[in-house]
C-alpha cells in the first residue's frame, strides 16, 4: 500500500512540475488610456477539449488569464458603453502580454437603452452568466451547461460549487425550486430552457434583511427563456435482480411560474433509500438555517426518522416510500407550499463487538452480538404560507406534524468472565410531534427593521420495551424475584409543550455602524413517566417501584432574555460584539416533592469577519454558552436503561457552561484554479454534566453530577485544491484533540484522545476520455487512559471511474481497499469493496437500460472502533451481500 501511495504521489508531482499552462496578461483601457475596471475578458478555445476561461479586470484595468500551451483562443473583451473587441491568440511555450484599447460606442445616446448583454457580469455579491455564450446547444440538462461556465464546478452528486464555495439554495425566477436542493435542479432542468444563471453570494430569503443578518449562504437563480417557462420532467425506473431483488422508483416533476409539483416514490429490497438525511434537512429549511438553532438541529439529527435515514448498514432491507411536494402561487405576493412524506420499511441488522473494559481493577473483554429486526413507519407533513406584499414586509407561517410507529425484535448475546447470557428484546414506540411557527419582518423606517419569530411545539412519545431471558440480569441493581424465566417490562410516557418567541430591532446608525436589540422568551412544560416491573410465570407482578424505581416527573422551565449587538466596520473588517442577559426560572415535581430554582446569566458573544475580497475571507467567532439538563437527567428515581445499565437523575442539576471559539480562513483564486480553506475550533467546558459510573462486570449504574474541572477539545481541519489543465489535486487533513475526565468506581481520571486523518487525491476532467479519481486516506486514533495507550490505524486506497463512450454508453465503477489495525489487541483486517454499472441510452430516446452490481466482492462486514471513559470497542457491522440488478428507465 505504501509503495502504491508513493508511486501515485511521484506521478502527480511530476505532472504538476510539467503543467502545460502559460499566462496571458495585460491592461484594458479606453482611447484616453483610462483603465476600465471590471471589464469582461472571455477566452473561448477552438479545441473542444479545452475549457473556456474568463477574467475580470482589476481597479487599474489589469488582468491575467491562464491558458493552455500551443492552443488557439478567440479572446473577447467587453465593457458596457464600449465596442466589443475580439482577437485570435495562439499560445506558445512563453507567457504573453496583450493590452486592449476599447473604443466608445458611437451610437450610444443618453436616451437609448443598450440591448447588449455581456457573457459575464460581476457585481459585489452577484455573478451573472449569459448561458448562450458558453454552450453549443447540444447540452441536455442544466448540469452539462453549468460545467462549461468559468469558475463553476458540478460534482458527480449534482452539488454546485462556484469559485470554491458550495451553492446552498437554488431558485428559478427568484422563487425557491422545490426544496432548494441543487441536485434536483441541475440534474433535471432542460438546458435549452435557461437564459441566464445568477450566482448570489451572502444570500438571504428576506431581501430587506440582507446586510443585517449574517449569512454565508450562496444561491443560484435560474432565469428561464420566455418560451420555456413551463416544463415537465423526471424519470421512472424499474429493476429486477437475482435472488428476487426488485426496484420501482418514480421521480416526477412539473414546473411553472405559479405551480410546482414533485412526487418521489420508492419500492425496493436492495437497501436503496431515495430519501436521505440531507434531503430531510432540505425539507426542513436547509442545513445552514438549522445550524442557526443548534438545539433544533441536534433534536432533528437525533430523531427516530433521522436515525433511520442515516442507517446504511444492514443485512436485509425492504423499503416503501412516497413523498409529495407542492408549491402554489396564489397571487404575486402569496405562496402556499407543503409536503407529505410516508415511509414504511423492514430492516434486519447484525453486529459483533469486542469490548475491552479498561480503568477497572482487572481489565477484561466482552464478546457481544446484536441482531435486530425492525419495522419503521413515519408520516411527516408540513404546510407553509409565505406572504410578501412588498420589499418592506414579509410574513411566513409553518405547520408541521410527524407521526411515528416503530417496533423491533432483537436478540443480544454476551460472553464475558462474569456471565454468559442471551436476552431477547421487544420495543414499540408510538409518537406524535406538532409544531407551529410564525416569522414576521417589517421595515419600520429607513433606519429600523423589526423581526418577530414565534414557535409552539408539542411532542408526545410512548415507548415500550420488554426484555426476556432465562438468567438474571443486573444483579444487585434491579429487584428481580427468582423465576424459571425473567420477563421485564418498561413503559415510558413523555409529554412536552414548548413556546419560544423573539423580537429583534435592527437599527442602522450609518453605513458602518449598526445596533441590534432583542427580547425573547423560551418556555417548556414537560412531564415524564416510567414504570419498570417483572411479570412472574405464576401471573403475579413484581413492581420495582417499591425499590426506588419509576418516575412521575414534571419539569417547567422559563427563560426570559434581552440581547444587545453592536456591528461596526473598519476598513475590510466587520466586528460584532454581543451581550445577552438571561433570567432562568425552573421548577420540578416528583410525586409530592417539589423543587424550585432561578438564576441569571450574562452570556457574551463576539464575531469578526475580515473580507479581503469576495474570494478571500477570515471569520472568527466566540461565545459563552449555557445549556440546561433534559427532563430525564433530572428525574431522580431509578430507570432501567438497557439490559446492563440503570440510570438515576438528579433534580438539583443546574446548567452547563462552556466556551466555544472558531477561526476559519477561505481563499479562492480563479486565475490559479486554487481553493484553500482552513478551520479550527476550540471548546472549553467550565461546568458540565459528568457521568458517575459504578461498574460491576458489564453492569453499570450511572448518575450525573455538575462537574467543575475544565475539559478541552481542539480540532483543526483544512484542505487545498489545485486544478492544472485537466487534473485537480486535493489534500485534506483533520486533527482532533480531546481531554475528558471519567468518574468510575469512585476514581477520577483524566483521559486523552487524539485522531489524525489525511487524504490525498487527484481527479481528471476529460471530455473524450475516461475520468478517474484516485486517492489515499490515512486514519490514526490514539486513546490514553491511566498510562494505558491504545492505537488504531486504517489505511484506505480508493479509485472511482466514469467513462462516457460510443456516445450512448456510461460506465461507472468504484473500488476501495481498507487495511484496519488495532495495534494493542493485535487485530488486523483487510477488506475491499467495489461497485460497477453500465448505462445505455440513445440521445434521442427517453428509454435507458442499466446493469449494475453492488458489493462486487461480496464483503460481509465493515469494521470500526470507538471508545469512551471505560470501554474500547472493535465493531463489525454486517452489510448486504452482492446484488446484481438490471434496470429499465424512462426519462421525461
Amino acid at each position: 500500500m505504501n509503495k502504491t501511495f508513493y508511486l501515485i504521489t511521484i506521478f502527480l508531482l511530476s505532472y504538476i512540475a510539467n503543467a502545460q499552462q502559460i499566462i496571458v496578461s495585460g491592461k484594458v483601457t479606453d482611447t484616453l488610456q483610462n483603465p476600465l475596471a471590471y471589464a469582461n475578458i472571455l477566452a473561448i478555445p477552438e479545441n473542444d477539449n479545452e475549457v473556456v476561461t474568463f477574467a475580470i479586470t482589476q481597479e487599474n484595468g489589469t488582468y491575467k488569464l491562464g491558458l493552455s500551451k500551443n492552443q488557439t483562443y478567440n479572446v473577447t473583451v467587453s465593457y458596457l458603453g464600449f465596442k466589443q473587441q475580439t482577437v485570435s491568440i495562439t499560445t506558445t511555450n512563453q507567457d504573453l502580454f496583450k493590452d486592449f484599447i476599447l473604443k466608445e460606442n458611437p451610437d450610444q445616446l443618453d436616451e437609448v437603452t443598450l440591448n447588449y448583454t455581456p457573457p459575464i457580469t460581476v457585481k459585489k455579491d452577484t455573478i451573472t452568466y449569459k448561458l448562450d455564450a458558453f454552450t453549443t446547444g447540444e447540452e441536455r440538462k442544466l448540469r452539462e451547461a453549468l460545467k462549461k461556465l468559468p469558475g463553476v464546478e458540478v460534482d458527480k452528486a449534482g452539488n454546485v460549487i462556484v469559485q470554491g464555495k458550495k451553492v446552498t439554495k437554488v431558485l428559478v425566477e427568484n422563487e425557491t425550486f422545490f426544496t432548494g436542493d441543487s441536485k434536483l435542479a441541475v440534474n433535471n432542468i432542460p438546458a435549452d430552457a435557461v437564459d441566464k444563471v445568477e450566482i448570489l453570494d451572502n444570500y438571504n430569503d428576506i431581501a430587506m434583511l440582507k446586510g443585517l443578518q449574517d449569512t454565508e449562504d450562496m444561491a443560484m437563480n435560474i432565469k428561464l427563456k420566455e418560451e420555456k417557462k413551463k416544463f415537465t420532467f423526471g424519470d421512472v425506473e424499474v429493476g429486477a435482480g437475482i435472488k428476487n431483488r426488485y426496484l420501482v422508483h418514480p421521480n416526477l416533476f412539473y414546473y411553472s411560474p405559479k405551480t410546482n409539483v414533485n412526487f418521489i416514490g420508492d419500492l425496493n429490497n436492495q437497501g436503496i433509500k431515495s430519501f436521505s438525511f440531507r434531503d430531510y434537512l432540505e425539507f426542513e429549511g436547509g442545513f445552514s438555517k438549522l445550524m442557526n438553532d443548534a438545539g433544533s438541529y441536534f433534536s432533528l439529527f437525533n430523531s427516530d426518522f433521522a436515525q433511520y435515514l442515516n442507517n446504511q448498514d444492514y443485512t436485509a432491507n425492504t423499503n416503501q416510500f412516497g413523498a409529495l411536494n407542492i408549491r402554489q402561487s396564489i397571487n404575486n405576493v402569496t405562496d402556499i407550499s407543503g409536503y407529505v412524506i410516508t415511509s414504511k420499511s423492514k430492516t434486519e441488522t447484525q453486529s459483533e463487538t469486542l469490548n475491552e473494559y479498561v480503568n477497572v481493577q482487572n481489565s477484561f473483554f466482552e464478546e457481544r452480538t446484536v441482531n435486530n429486526n425492525l419495522n419503521n413507519f413515519f408520516t411527516i407533513a408540513k404546510l407553509t404560507l409565505d406572504y410578501d406584499p412588498s420589499f418592506n414586509e414579509d410574513f411566513a407561517y409553518n405547520s408541521f406534524v410527524k407521526l411515528t410507529n416503530n417496533d423491533s425484535n432483537g436478540f443480544i448475546t454476551t460472553i464475558n468472565p462474569n456471565q454468559n447470557n442471551s436476552i431477547s428484546t421487544l420495543t414499540d414506540v408510538v409518537g406524535i410531534n406538532l409544531k407551529q411557527n410564525v416569522n414576521y419582518s417589517r421595515k419600520l423606517s429607513k433606519d429600523h427593521t423589526l423581526t418577530l419569530e414565534a414557535t409552539y411545539n408539542f411532542q408526545n412519545d410512548k415507548p415500550f420495551t420488554e426484555w426476556l431471558t432465562n438468567r438474571q440480569i443486573l444483579q444487585g441493581l434491579i429487584p428481580l424475584v427468582n423465576d424459571t424465566f425473567y420477563n421485564i417490562f418498561q413503559t415510558k410516557k413523555s409529554n412536552s409543550h414548548s413556546f419560544n418567541a423573539i423580537i429583534k430591532d435592527y437599527w442602522v446608525l450609518n453605513n458602518f455602524n449598526h445596533l441590534y436589540t432583542s427580547v425573547g422568551l423560551n418556555t417548556a412544560f414537560n412531564s415524564f413517566f416510567n414504570e419498570d416491573l417483572q411479570k412472574l410465570s405464576n401471573g403475579n407482578t413484581n413492581n420495582f417501584s417499591t425499590n426506588g424505581f419509576g418516575n412521575d416527573f414534571g419539569y417547567n422551565f422559563v427563560d426570559t432574555f434581552m440581547g444587545l449587538e453592536y456591528k461596526f466596520q473598519i476598513g475590510i473588517a466587520t466586528f460584532k460584539p454581543m451581550l445577552y442577559y438571561h433570567f432562568y426560572n425552573w421548577n420540578t415535581k416528583q410525586f409530592q416533592d417539589t423543587f424550585s430554582n432561578s438564576k441569571a446569566l450574562l452570556l457574551p458573544q463576539f464575531t469578526t469577519k475580515i473580507e479581503f475580497n469576495n474570494s478571500e475571507k477570515i471569520n472568527f467567532k466566540y461565545a459563552l454558552n449555557a445549556r440546561f439538563p433534559s427532563i430525564e437527567r433530572l428525574s431522580n428515581n431509578f430507570i432501567l436503561s438497557s439490559f446492563n445499565s440503570v440510570f438515576k437523575g438528579d433534580t438539583t442539576l443546574e446548567n452547563q457552561l462552556y466556551h466555544t471559539v472558531s477561526l476559519s480562513y477561505y481563499k479562492f483564486s480563479l486565475f490559479k484554479n486554487l481553493n484553500l480553506n482552513v478551520n479550527t475550533s476550540f471548546n472549553k467546558k467550565v461546568k458540565h454534566f459528568k457521568n458517575v459510573t459504578q461498574l460491576d462486570g458489564i453492569n453499570q449504574f450511572n448518575t450525573q453530577i455538575l462537574f467543575n474541572e475544565p475539559e478541552y477539545n481542539w480540532s483543526v481541519n483544512g484542505g487545498i485544491s489545485k486544478k492544472i489543465n485537466k487534473i485537480r489535486y486535493n489534500i485534506r487533513s483533520r486533527f482532533n484533540y480531546n481531554d475528558f475526565y471519567q468518574i468510575l468506581n469512585n476514581n477520577t481520571q483524566l483521559n486523552i484522545s487524539k485522531s489524525v486523518s489525511s487524504t490525498f487525491s487527484a481527479e481528471t476532467f476529460f471530455k473524450n476520455y475516461p475520468n478517474i479519481e484516485a486517492g489515499f486516506t490515512k486514519d490514526f486514533n490514539n486513546y490514553r487512559s491511566i498510562g494505558n495507550i491504545t492505537n488504531f490505524e486504517n489505511n484506505q486506497f480508493f479509485v472511482k471511474l466514469e467513462y462516457d463512450f460510443l456516445k450512448d454508453f456510461i460506465f461507472k465503477a468504484d473500488y476501495s481497499f481498507d487495511n484496519y489495525k488495532n495495534k494493542n489487541n493485535g487485530i488486523a483486517n483487510t477488506f475491499d469493496t467495489a461497485n460497477a454499472s453500465l448505462f445505455y441510452q440513445k440521445e434521442d430516446t427517453p428509454w435507458g437500460f442499466e446493469i449494475n452490481a453492488t458489493n462486487l466482492f461480496n464483503v460481509t462486514f465493515k469494521q470500526q472502533n470507538s471508545f469512551n471513559s471505560f470501554l474500547i470497542s472493535d465493531n463489525k457491522t454486517f452489510i448486504l451481500p452482492r446484488i446484481i440488478m438490471f434496470k429499465i428507465a424512462y426519462k421525461l
